[in-house]
């Protein structure tokens, strides 16, 4: 299933979208909280430009709302009707929740808005010379 080649491959492990050989980010550990965001330039075996045009990633802010969604609607199933908390203890879980995944909602959005531009291309780090 997670396989490259797979938009999902690219995007679950942050590598990039073009040749999925080589993480994105400098820390590949989304939760050194001072280098979540930090992002190689570009691509070493492919030569693939992360940032797209200057802003690039602001368009992440909107998958990041989606994403942070589903992480709540998740935290308050589990919570409700699993655990069977109170409302209350509901709504301080889901807050729980969205901090302590913060980092990763993050770094997620960020995979899936440039995985909606940048085509997955398996001779990529042939073509670089």
């Amino acid at each position: 299933m997670l396989k490259k080649g797979n938009k999902l491959y690219s995007i679950l492990t942050g590598t990039c979208p073009k040749c999925h050989e080589e993480s994105m980010y400098l820390d590949k550990n989304p939760f050194h909280l001072g280098n979540v965001l930090k992002m190689h330039e570009r691509c070493s075996h492919c030569n693939t430009k992360y940032k797209i045009e200057p802003s690039f990633f602001y368009g992440a802010m909107y998958v990041s709302y989606g994403v942070g969604i589903a992480f709540a609607v998740a935290a308050f199933i589990i919570s409700r009707f699993f655990i069977q908390t109170t409302l209350l203890n509901s709504f301080f879980i889901i807050m729980g929740t969205l901090v302590v995944f913060m980092p990763i909602i993050m770094r997620l959005s960020r995979n899936i808005w440039i995985n909606l531009f940048v085509k997955y291309d398996a001779t990529a780090k042939n073509k670089v010379s």
